[in-house]
This record gives C-alpha cells, structure tokens and sequence, in this order.
C-alpha cells in the first residue's frame, strides 16, 4: 500500500513536494535531493508529516 507524504527542506523548512512511497520496502523516513524554488538551489529534502 502507497501512502502519501510532504518533502520539506532541511534548510528553510518550506513544504515543498507531495509525493508517494510504499512503507514494506522504504518503512524509515526518505531523503532525497530536489530543488528548492525559495532557497533557489538543490537542497536535502526529508519526509514530513
């Protein structure tokens, strides 16, 4: 089962991405690089409640 969950920037901490993962084969919280329109700039983004 896929469930929905919001990437957030590590550096200005905006809400930036939704997007979906499954939790049987990712069950910890993801980190990815994406950009960033408010830093301007590719930045850590973690999963968010």
């Amino acid at each position: 089962m896929r469930t929905k969950i919001t990437l957030a920037c590590t550096e200005c901490k905006q809400r930036n991405y939704n997007t979906t993962k499954d939790k049987k084969t990712h069950p910890d919280r993801m980190e990815t690089k994406k950009y960033c329109r408010f830093c301007k700039t590719h930045t850590n983004h973690k999963e968010t409640k």
